[in-house]
């Protein structure tokens, strides 16, 4: 069991209620991945897909709702959105996982209609999702809500613009949320290098993915961040609370979160602006 869940689990459960996920994106590789281990840890599942092929295993799951739903259309979330509600099961965490690098190349040489998709996917569907879902969270404590952050986020990589601004976007509104949703833990996570089906993006785009085409190389070579990571850091971040987590852009891979991150949890507790987009006078990113 992921150290700190029972406390998690716990705190959850404790109306004899069992907790519930939905994850935006279930289909996707992290998504997957992810509600694999929620239905391990006894929760409910229920999620969207695109391409029913790519559930896998979460296909023969007694305690996973597969919803169909195409992120580009607003009237197919709705209808997601709808359908979730008729299940009558309030969720506790809302994740999004969704996302795509495409299309990847200079801006000015970029078809502008392909970028704004990418952007529309990336973040405003996503956010239309969980604003239609927001009702449906449980009312007992405080839900959570989390995204997936990415490469980008923290630095520039030429090439992948419409990625970039969405994911800026998306921290930006974890911010936004944080003040305006008392009863929502909302953060944000950039999990670091995950083999999923993002990186074929990148080697499909070849010499215009730039540098990051030898640097995805690279990383396919090294065991990058392991799936059971992810999950223990948003099993972290839902512990922490509100307090800890709420409105934070997060690293799973340098973020000192691991062994209870105890030191870590003070030290964001005692600086509002820490992992947040702020200017910062001496030049730090953080």
């Amino acid at each position: 069991m992921t150290a700190g869940w029972p406390e998690v689990f716990e705190s959850m459960s404790r109306t004899d209620q069992t907790p519930a996920v939905f994850i935006f994106g279930l289909s996707s590789d992290i998504g997957r991945e992810m509600a694999l281990r929620f239905t391990g840890q006894g929760w409910k599942v229920a999620g969207t897909y695109r391409q029913k092929q790519s559930l896998g295993l979460l296909a023969e799951e007694e305690d996973v709702t597969a919803i169909p739903c195409d992120a580009e259309d607003p009237d197919s979330i709705a209808a997601a959105v709808a359908e979730f509600a008729a299940l009558d099961m309030p969720w506790d965490l809302f994740l999004s996982s969704i996302g795509t690098m495409e299309p990847i190349g200079p801006f000015f040489d970029l078809d502008f209609n392909n970028w704004e998709k990418s952007v529309t996917v990336n973040s405003v569907a996503q956010l239309r999702a969980l604003h239609g879902l927001y009702p449906l969270c449980r009312q007992e404590g405080k839900a959570h809500a989390m995204f997936f952050a990415g490469m980008g986020s923290n630095n520039v990589t030429a090439n992948y613009s419409a990625y970039i601004a969405s994911k800026i976007m998306l921290i930006k509104m974890c911010e936004q949320l944080d003040e305006e949703a008392g009863d929502l833990n909302v953060f944000i996570i950039g999990p670091g290098f995950l083999p999923t089906k993002m990186v074929q993006e990148t080697l499909r785009a070849g010499e215009m993915a730039g540098e990051n085409y030898q640097k995805t190389l690279d990383f396919l070579d090294s065991p990058g961040t392991s799936f059971d990571d992810v999950f223990a850091h948003i099993n972290w971040c839902m512990k922490q609370g509100r307090e800890v987590a709420g409105g934070r852009n997060f690293s799973t891979v340098h973020d000192s979160w691991r062994d209870g991150g105890s030191d870590l949890a003070e030290r964001l507790c005692g600086s509002p602006d820490m992992f947040k987009l702020r200017r910062s006078a001496d030049g730090s990113s953080r």
